[in-house]
This record gives C-alpha cells, sequence and structure tokens, in this order.
C-alpha cells in the first residue's frame, strides 16, 4: 500500500507509516495489533473501533495493518482488506467479500490446499444467491442454516480445516458507516454466519452514530442493540487533544508554505494571531481538513504577492467566519486607509458586525480583525498610527495596505446584494446626513461584474423594502444626502457600462427619492426640493425631478381633485422650484465660462 503524504487534501486521506503519527494514535494501535495475535477465543470474534467522521480511524486501522506486518513469521497473520463500500449499490457484497477471502488465501503458501478447495466451493455457492440484496442476506442465512444438510456440511468442513490453520486470518473492514441499511445488515450477517469459523477477526471501523441510525429499525431492535449482538468487543477513538491537532495542523501547513521565504513570517506576530484568533477554530480533524483545504487552492492564486502569515489569518475568517470575511471583502475602506474621524462611528459598526457572531467566536474574531488591520486596533485598543507604517505594511504585502487589499480577494465573488447585516449598518447611518452620504459615495467606488455599483444596488434593494426601513423623520436627511451625492455617484458611473435600455443611476436615485418624499407633507417637500436648487447641488436630478413634476400637471391638469393628490407639490410651489432651477442653471453656467 503506497505512503500518503501529510499534504493530501482529500477527507478521505489517512497515514500508513506509524512513525508519521501526529495524533497518538500509534501506541494504541501497537496494543491493539498485539492483542489481535496473542488473544484466545473458542471462535470468531468481531473488534470495532468507533470514531466520527475524518477522526482519523481509517489512518488508525492502517497502523495497526502496519504492526501486524511487522510481525515475526510465526506470529504474523493473514490479512484480508476488505472495502465494502466499494462495491455498494453495485455489487452483491456478500459475493465480494468471500471472493475477496478467496483471493488473499490461494496467495498464502501455508493455507491448507482443503481449505482453499472449501472456500472455492463456498464462494461458489454464494454466487449463485440471487439479487435483489433485500433477498440476499435471507438467502446466506437459509444457506447456512444447520437444517439444510448440503450447507451445513460445507461449514463444519471449513470450520474444521480453519483448525486446522496455524496463521490466524485478520479481516479490515473500513468506511461501513458510508454505506447503505441493507448493505450494512447484509455485512453483519457474514459476521453471524461465520461466528464459529475459528482463528478469523474481523477489525471494523466506522461511525458509531451513523451505522446506528442508520440500520435502526422500530419494528425490530435499535442499532445499539444490533450492534451489540454482533460486536465482541468495542473501543472509542478519543478526540485528540489541542496540542496534537496543532501539530497535524502546521505540518499541513508547512507543505503549503514549504517555498516561502522564512523571513517573510514574523513568529511573533504569527505566534499572537494563532493563539488569540485561529487556534479557537481548529477543534478536530475535520476543521483542519476545511482550513487546508482552502488555503490550498487559494494561496497557488497569491503567492509572493501577499504576507504569508495575513494570508492565513483571512483564509480563517473565510472557514470558519463566512458573514465577517464577506464584510471585510466589501468594506476595504472601514478596514484600511486612513482613520476617519469619527471613531465612534467605526467602533459602532465593528460591534455591530461582532454581534452578529456566537458568543464563544466573538473576541477570537475581534483578535484576529485587530491584529490583521491596526486602523481597528488605534480604535479598540487607543493606539496611535503613524503615517510612516504604510509604507511598512505595503512593503510587508500586508492585507491593511490599501494598495495590497484586493489580492487577497482574488478567490473572492463579488456578491451581487449586500447582506442584510450591511444593509442594516448602512440604514443606521441615516440619523446623521453626512454620515450617510459619505458612505453611498464609498459604496459608489465599489464596482461590481457588469459595471453597476453597490450604491445602485443599495438603493434598488431598499426600492423593494418596506416603508418601515427609513422612519418618516429620518427621511429629510436621507433625501438630502441623495441630492448631495448625485453629481458625485454619478462621476462614479462608466457611460459605457450602460446597455442601451439600461437606466443611469441618476434615473434610480430619482425613483428612490419620489417614493421618500411621498412620504412626507407637501410643506416638506418643497422645502426639501427648495433646499437642494438653492444649494446648486445634484442639477441632473433637480431637472429631472422638475421635469416629473410638470409632467404630473400636464397629465392631470384637467382633474383638480387628481391633481392636488396625484402632485409632490403643488402648482403654486411647482412655479418656484422652476424659476430657483433656472436661477441656479444660469450661475452655474457663468460660472463655467
Amino acid at each position: 500500500m503506497a505512503q500518503t503524504e501529510i499534504n493530501d487534501i482529500s477527507v478521505d486521506s489517512s497515514l500508513v507509516d506509524p512513525e508519521k503519527d501526529l495524533l497518538g494514535h500509534a501506541n494504541f494501535a501497537k496494543y491493539l495489533a498485539d492483542s489481535i495475535c496473542k488473544m484466545t477465543f473458542p471462535e470468531g470474534f468481531v473488534i470495532a473501533v468507533y470514531g466520527s467522521w475524518n477522526s482519523g480511524k481509517s489512518t488508525l486501522l492502517n497502523f495497526v495493518v502496519h504492526y501486524l506486518q511487522q510481525k515475526p513469521e510465526e506470529e504474523k497473520p493473514i490479512i484480508v482488506p476488505f472495502n465494502p463500500w466499494l462495491f455498494s449499490g453495485h455489487e452483491n457484497i456478500t459475493r465480494r467479500f468471500f471472493e475477496q477471502l478467496q483471493n488473499v488465501l490461494s496467495r498464502e503458501s501455508s493455507v491448507p490446499k482443503g481449505l482453499k478447495e472449501r472456500l472455492a466451493d463456498f464462494a461458489a455457492i454464494i454466487s449463485d444467491i440471487p439479487l435483489p440484496y433485500a433477498q440476499t442476506g435471507k438467502a446466506l442465512a437459509a444457506l447456512l442454516d444447520e437444517k439444510n444438510k448440503d450447507a451445513a456440511e460445507l461449514k463444519e468442513e471449513v470450520e474444521d480445516t480453519l483448525v486446522q490453520q496455524q496463521r490466524r486470518i485478520v479481516v479490515t473492514i473500513d468506511d461501513i458507516d458510508r454505506l447503505a441499511a441493507e448493505d450494512i445488515k447484509q455485512l453483519f450477517r457474514i459476521f453471524k454466519a461465520m461466528r464459529n469459523f475459528t482463528n478469523v477477526v474481523y477489525l471494523l471501523v466506522f461511525d458509531k452514530e451513523i451505522v446506528g441510525k442508520t440500520i435502526a429499525d422500530t419494528k425490530e431492535i435499535s442499532g445499539e442493540v444490533y450492534l451489540e449482538k454482533t460486536i465482541q468487543a468495542s473501543f472509542e477513538l478519543p478526540l485528540p487533544d489541542k496540542a496534537s491537532l496543532r501539530r497535524l495542523l502546521f505540518a499541513k501547513l508547512e507543505n503549503i508554505f514549504a517555498e516561502t521565504p522564512k523571513q517573510q513570517i514574523n513568529q511573533t506576530r504569527w505566534g499572537d494571531i494563532y493563539f488569540q484568533g485561529i487556534d479557537h477554530f481548529i477543534t478536530n480533524i475535520r476543521d483542519i481538513v476545511r482550513f487546508v483545504n482552502t488555503l490550498t487552492v487559494t494561496y497557488p492564486a497569491v503567492k509572493d504577492e501577499v504576507n504569508p502569515v495575513d494570508c492565513i489569518a483571512i483564509e480563517c475568517l473565510r472557514v470558519f467566519s463566512p458573514k465577517i470575511y464577506s464584510v471585510i471583502h466589501q468594506n476595504p475602506h472601514i478596514f484600511v486607509g486612513e482613520v476617519d474621524p469619527s471613531i465612534d462611528e467605526l467602533n459602532i459598526l465593528l460591534n455591530t458586525w461582532i454581534a452578529q457572531l456566537p458568543d464563544e467566536d466573538k473576541q477570537p474574531v475581534k483578535n484576529l480583525l485587530m491584529q490583521l488591520f491596526p486602523k481597528l486596533k488605534s480604535i479598540l485598543g487607543n493606539t496611535s498610527l503613524d503615517e510612516k507604517q504604510e509604507f511598512e505594511w505595503r512593503e510587508q504585502l500586508r492585507v491593511c495596505s490599501l494598495e495590497i487589499f484586493p489580492i487577497y480577494f482574488r478567490l473572492s465573488l463579488s456578491a451581487g446584494e449586500l447582506s442584510h447585516i450591511q444593509r442594516k449598518i448602512i440604514l443606521g447611518l441615516v440619523g446623521d446626513t453626512e454620515k450617510f452620504r459619505n458612505h453611498l459615495i464609498e459604496l459608489a467606488k465599489q464596482k461590481l461584474p457588469g459595471g453597476t455599483t453597490q450604491v445602485r444596488v443599495f438603493i434598488e434593494e431598499l426600492e423593494n423594502s418596506t416603508e418601515q426601513e427609513i422612519p418618516v423623520n429620518y427621511i429629510p436627511s436621507v433625501v438630502e444626502a441623495l441630492f448631495d451625492v448625485s453629481e458625485q455617484l454619478s462621476l462614479c458611473q462608466d457611460d459605457e457600462s450602460n446597455g442601451i435600455l439600461d437606466f443611469r443611476d441618476e434615473v434610480i436615485i430619482n425613483r428612490f427619492i419620489l417614493r421618500l418624499l411621498r412620504q412626507v407633507d407637501e410643506t416638506s417637500r418643497f422645502d426639501l426640493l427648495k433646499k437642494a436648487i438653492t444649494q446648486g447641488k445634484a442639477l441632473a436630478i433637480v431637472d429631472h425631478e422638475i421635469g416629473t413634476l410638470k409632467e404630473q400637471k400636464s397629465q392631470y391638469g384637467a382633474d383638480k381633485i387628481t391633481l392636488e393628490e396625484e402632485w409632490l407639490v403643488n402648482a403654486q410651489h411647482l412655479k418656484e422650484l422652476e424659476k430657483m432651477a433656472m436661477r441656479t442653471q444660469v450661475k452655474s453656467d457663468t460660472k463655467c465660462t
């Protein structure tokens, strides 16, 4: 059997050589192998080792086989490996089992010829058992029933021959927990039928809980009782301790980062990041497999362009805290660059994100964020930042460098919509016009595939949301912010990104403004539009609004009742707004000339 290296990334990968044991399974495997060779028992014996998925039970089985093969010739058993999962759903497992047993024994010169012949006859009879599988077990039971003279005689001959067999036969069986219920029962019927086969030991490794649930039948007996009636001795594979898990993780990471220069890894910083954050998430072998599999794919794409320690930490967040990872990816302005004037605002945002996490994950994630992004550390830890540090971060290829940041997310899909958490955070700023405006500008800078921006996604999602998401008393500040930044938002838009029938951003913004204005009284609408016009901001949007109001007047002018109900502003206010818009436009044109 070929050696499986430590850098195998398959969840099914297992070790073969106990010299490479990192989880403390080798000693147990050695003692179990000794017991299998030295124990005395009057008939066939079934041993099971229980372990959860990815707990290392396949590795343990390989270690036992290794130690059995190292025994002196007079003690070395004949090992018959059998994996029923390879035949499940496609082959008769009972037939394949006896074929495998016959094939292995036929290659052993020490096995009496009579045993080989009788097993060949036995396998031939088994091969005649018809499918489907549901009938196979019953057929086997009937075949081996003492009342069946031919089968009983054949069975006795095999038993008598096995008594003369000097070398013990050890049948190793893995992957039982992958089988369907009928396949498992079919396999276990073999053990029961061959119970009197002296000098045969069955060593099984599987997840007891999964197998128990799979074969449970309320009409018969529970899965646990079923197992107890079949298995004579069982052992629970203990979960690896933290130190063992750490050794295994580091061994796998060593292979991924083998070509990375050592000077790129600051041991002190790596220790802080690992023990303050990553270590919390490594609780079992499955965690290691998920983590290492991800790094195996993502790191080669950015190798030599990122800091390896930062890369490991970012991928840790991707695997174990995907919501926070997504927030980082979509909000670089919050995590990198200069510290915004409002430290309280960033503190609130950070705590809002952290609050969404399970309690046990909050501090480790917070620690990772502060280690990766000094900007946050300066806020939460009251430390100051030096302007020269930005140059150092760029030199060290750190994720906190604004230039380097995008490289870490090359294998991250850009979200087409904002998460519920992000939208909640943005809406939390609507009470402050300046903060809300600045955030919209940042969203406008975030391009999505197809040329659109996050700000457009945000506005379009709000159009389809409930009116309660923006309280009425905050509508004036939201409308003012939209007017205030609409020109800057338009500048961020690429004309070529719009199709011939696609709407420009100002159309989307205008629709949203109209919806918001309809939720306040007519006087408030007029005041908001007048303020926008007098300040000379967003003239394109204002012109669009005036044009919409004039169109309404033309459409409903013949119906005075509908006129008062449907217009955003009354006729007098409309005239005033139109004159103000014209004067503002003239001033703007004069400045340009």
